[in-house]
C-alpha cells in the first residue's frame, strides 16, 4: 500500500464562520472519516486554516483513493472538493 496526500477545499454550502461540527452532515462525515481511520485507510487528517483539509491515506492506487472519497458525505453534498491527490513518499519520521 502506498501513502497519498489529498488536498481538499471547502465549497458548495459550506457555512463560513461556523465551526466544522456545525456544518451540514457533520455526523455522517465524521463517522465516514473515523471508519476510514479504523480500517487503516485514513492515516492523518485535519483542517488547513479556513480553506479545506489535508488527508494522508494508505491505498493501493489513486483510483482507490478517488473511489473511497466519492463515498464521503461531504463529497456527495459538495462541501469538500478534492483539488489534488499525490503519492506521498515519507522520508523523515514515521507513522505507527
Amino acid at each position: 500500500m502506498d501513502l497519498y496526500a489529498i488536498w481538499r477545499r471547502r465549497d458548495g454550502d459550506w457555512q463560513v464562520g461556523r465551526p466544522i461540527e456545525e456544518q451540514p452532515r457533520w455526523p455522517e462525515h465524521a463517522a465516514f472519516m473515523m471508519a476510514g481511520a479504523a480500517e487503516g485507510f485514513v492515516v492523518l487528517a485535519g483542517p488547513i486554516d479556513d480553506t479545506g483539509a489535508l488527508i494522508i491515506v494508505r491505498a493501493a492506487s489513486r483510483e482507490a483513493v478517488e473511489a473511497r472519497l466519492a463515498e464521503d458525505p461531504w463529497t456527495i453534498s459538495g462541501l469538500l472538493v478534492t483539488e489534488r491527490i499525490a503519492r506521498w513518499h515519507l522520508r523523515i519520521g514515521s507513522l505507527a
